[in-house]
């Protein structure tokens, strides 16, 4: 990170066109993965959002520059949802907190036993 004192920002968030003349957004929401794409942010995009990580002016930066490039695509309207976790207990690699978090999780569930065949 640029700002030794930024917070690492891992975010989700569900950005929503709204009055748009299609019921269908994924032109839009496209349109929001490529902003991403260029971002050089680490972001993945799942059925009801997208995962991003990085320094938090960044995050927002690239979140912000996706409502303007729907914007100008021509939606008039956009709300968007966002959960940020932040921690200052310990170092998050960088593009690593998601897949960490994932991964730990995983880990657990490998220790279950066996489900019963019923």
């Amino acid at each position: 990170m640029d700002n030794p004192k930024e917070l690492y920002a891992v975010a989700d968030f569900c950005l929503i066109p709204m009055a748009t003349p299609n019921p269908s957004v994924a032109e839009e929401i496209a349109e929001c993965q490529r902003i991403l794409n260029k971002s050089g942010l680490k972001y993945k995009m799942h059925g009801y959002g997208t995962n991003i990580e990085g320094p938090w002016s960044q995050v927002s930066n690239a979140i912000h520059d996706c409502h303007a490039a729907v914007h100008a695509k021509g939606t008039p309207r956009i709300a968007t949802d966002i959960r940020i976790g932040t921690r200052v207990d310990r170092t998050i690699p960088e593009g690593e907190g998601n897949d960490r978090k994932v991964k730990r999780v995983h880990d657990i569930l490998a220790n279950d036993p066996p489900p019963n065949p019923t």
